[in-house]
């Protein structure tokens, strides 16, 4: 199959695109939301990091799903690629329609629950309740999206991606300019946004890709068992860092009453994502290829191959971070003019420069040890650090010392780095060879 002999940059520069109008789709809301105050740029990122927590289940199936798909395509089976696609379908399809209705139901319940700030509140809960609700969106594009990576149509996921990110703009600005509906108003623009971008990755991956039509097919039990073998470990991961960042969320707005260190944190994310979605689509890309070198037996190639990614992340997300740290003080011109707020995300800002170079050598490494089949391993230490480096650096750095979202960053650093030592180490044991799904 053509698609699926594509270099690592023809794959990373498409990703990276499409990460980088993510990226900018959540700076344009805090941008606008900033208008309406720092307390609602506080909310909107608490209330995003319990949705985060309540979607876990939806990457057992995704991750999964992209580790099955792109080996079996390597194998020269696109029919399972296929099989595979409507499993997690389904699966996604069932829990998100479940996960959509608690989250809108239960939203204040949540929050209150885990604790947050009493200015922030109503809200946080306004934006849990509506994008909370639309979470089933979150689980079926991801299916679509990587359907279609998986076979090398990088660039229509991105051309979806861009065509929701201006739509979100557009009903950003009229709902908070126009309608002034606030948190509310943001919160349907991101809905309505996503609607679009689902309804584009699914009419291009049902014109672009015909594996339906090629004969291979397998035992469903068989697939899925293969599928949930490296997506239940990865989700995992992944519930396991996210009640982690809980912990970090409740001790940051443990700090003061008014939100600012959160409101801080938030900030702080919305600039460092712009060299993140670096390291971020790197690793997508390398996992892709990862995929398809294992299932052909390739292996060499894909050890060169994710080795070089690492390096060019690293290089790369150092440069930025940097550049950010450098110019903190005019980034955040364009968000608040409060002097405090500035001094602050400058300082997380500097140690974000670490922070950085380990989660792009964490993301490259341990996003193809997923795609080669060996996912226990990652789950296993993110089990062990997000809890002792992040969540228990932030409490022990930031209320114990008093050092306060300084701390928190310090552990937060400190998590990214160790873990990705450990992944480094893992990768050259080779183990990853041993674990080919076909």
């Amino acid at each position: 199959m053509e698609e699926q002999r594509k270099t690592l940059s023809q794959l990373f520069i498409p990703i990276c695109f499409e990460t980088l109008f993510y990226m900018l789709s959540g700076m344009v809301d805090t941008l606008m939301l900033s208008s309406v105050g720092d307390y609602a740029v506080g909310a909107v990122g608490t209330a995003n990091t319990y949705i985060g927590i309540f979607i876990i289940m939806f990457s057992i199936i995704s991750s999964g799903m992209m580790a099955v798909m792109t080996q079996n395509i390597g194998a020269g089976r696109p029919g399972i690629a296929y099989q595979a696609r409507q499993l997690g379908l389904l699966f996604n399809a069932v829990v998100g329609f479940c996960m959509a209705f608690f989250l809108f139901t239960c939203s204040g319940t949540i929050l209150d629950m885990v604790g947050i700030a009493k200015t922030l509140r109503d809200p946080a809960v306004t934006y849990l309740k509506i994008v909370g609700g639309g979470c089933i969106l979150n689980a079926l594009i991801p299916i679509f999206s990587g359907y279609l990576r998986a076979f090398g149509y990088t660039k229509q996921p991105l051309f979806a991606t861009f065509i929701a990110n201006v739509m979100n703009l557009i009903l950003n600005a009229v709902f908070l300019f126009v309608l002034h509906t606030g948190v509310q108003g943001v919160a349907m623009a991101t809905v309505i946004s996503r609607v679009i971008n689902l309804l584009i990755v699914v009419i291009f991956s049902h014109l672009l890709v015909h594996a339906k039509q090629s004969p291979e097919r397998s035992e469903n039990r068989k697939v899925l068992g293969q599928i949930v073998s490296v997506g239940l470990p990865s989700a995992c991961e992944t519930a396991l860092y996210n009640v982690a960042m809980t912990l970090v969320i409740r001790f940051l707005n443990q700090m003061d009453a008014e939100g600012l260190n959160v409101t801080a944190r938030s900030y702080a994310m919305q600039i460092t994502d712009f060299s993140y979605c670096i390291g971020a689509a790197l690793a997508q890309a390398n996992a892709i290829m990862t995929g398809w070198y294992v299932g052909a037996g390739e292996y060499d190639a894909c050890d060169k191959g994710t080795k070089k990614a690492a390096v060019t992340g690293v290089a790369v997300a150092a440069c930025l971070s940097v550049l950010f740290a450098v110019c903190a003080g005019w980034i955040m011109k364009l968000f608040t003019d409060d002097p405090v707020m500035i001094a602050l995300v400058t300082k997380l800002l500097m140690i974000d420069i670490v922070l950085e170079m380990g989660r792009v050598t964490n993301l490259v490494f341990g996003q193809a040890l997923k795609s080669s089949g060996d996912a226990v391993f990652p789950a296993v230490l993110a089990a062990v650090f997000v809890f002792v480096c992040a969540a228990g650096g932030t409490y022990f750095f930031g209320i114990h010392l008093g050092l306060m979202a300084v701390g928190a960053y310090i552990g937060l650093a400190g998590d990214e780095c160790v873990r990705a030592v450990g992944m480094v180490l893992r990768w050259k044991t080779g183990k990853w060879r041993g674990k080919r799904l076909v």
